[in-house]
């Protein structure tokens, strides 16, 4: 009986507890469990009714891994799914139990569609993905980061931000289920060619990898129908076991590191500081950018 956890009544058995999956700081899967039942109630929010992706990795953070996007066929009843365009399952993410199920298959990432199901041409959110080019350090993440930030508070628009978890920032402007994906891209574009030609020796639009240079790349082009992002508050398969962790702007400014925010300590920081992406829940929170709409349309 050891090998299984009880949640909601329901008897999930464990394949490998003792398995590790991060080795060099000696976190086992029935340690992951563990800390995915604490971070689960601000994991799930985020995730719930959202098509869910996950990335397995069976051995280990640092062994070889595959998406699951589609439901498999040997899930329990208890995973709630959701339906995709082309009539395939997705799991839904909207409760621990399936969380949980998922930790056990050694899932240490969850990504979710921009959008939820019930208004898949609408994402919730713009998004700005700040990646690091090779040979890049995580200051200069933080540089750009900040230089957008001004500018938007310059504009009277309120941003979000999160570590990835791994090696960039994402920030986040809320806009509910004003503006569908065509519209939302064409917002995401305009700002993106403004920061790369204003700051053309920091930062790039540049998709090719090997054509970047040493620039910070501005992803506009992920946010969009089918894509998708690292859930708030997600794993990730890292060294550290760093997890996507919100942020308050005043933490970028005094200088952060992805690794410094991982499943280890993610709960002492939560119960001090709360959910900092909580408003991002608020549909009725969102930004206009009509005015810049109007300029670009």
């Amino acid at each position: 009986m050891d090998n299984i956890i009880i949640i909601d009544d329901i008897k999930i058995k464990l394949s490998n507890p003792n398995k590790l999956l991060w080795p060099e700081l000696g976190i086992t899967k029935v340690d992951y469990l563990k800390y995915l039942i604490y971070l689960s109630p601000y994991i799930i929010k985020h995730a719930k009714d959202r098509y869910l992706t996950t990335i397995r990795y069976p051995d280990g953070y640092n062994q070889k891994f595959f998406y699951q996007k589609k439901i498999p066929s040997y899930a329990p009843n208890y995973v709630d799914t959701c339906e995709w365009k082309d009539g395939s399952l997705y799991i839904n993410l909207n409760k621990q139990t399936t969380l949980i199920w998922l930790g056990n298959l050694a899932s240490l990432e969850f990504h979710t569609t921009f959008n939820k199901i019930h208004n898949p041409f609408y994402p919730n959110n713009i998004v700005f993905d700040l990646d690091p080019s090779q040979g890049q350090v995580f200051d200069q993440v933080i540089e750009v980061a900040l230089k957008i930030y001004e500018t938007l508070n310059k504009l009277n628009i309120k941003s979000y931000v999160k570590t990835s978890g791994a090696t960039g920032l994402q920030i986040y402007i809320p806009i509910g289920d004003k503006y569908d994906y065509n519209v939302a891209r064409q917002i995401s574009k305009f700002f993106a060619e403004y920061f790369s030609n204003k700051y053309p020796e920091i930062i790039t639009i540049e998709r090719l990898k090997n054509k970047r240079g040493k620039k910070l790349y501005f992803d506009y082009l992920q946010m969009w129908e089918g894509k998708s992002i690292i859930t708030p508050y997600s794993p990730r398969a890292t060294k550290y076991a760093s997890i996507s962790m919100p942020l308050k702007w005043e933490e970028v400014e005094k200088g952060i590191k992805p690794e410094d925010f991982t499943i280890i300590n993610a709960m002492a920081r939560l119960k001090k500081m709360g959910d900092l992406f909580e408003p991002l829940l608020n549909n009725n929170n969102t930004q206009d950018f009509n005015f810049i709409l109007q300029e670009i349309i």
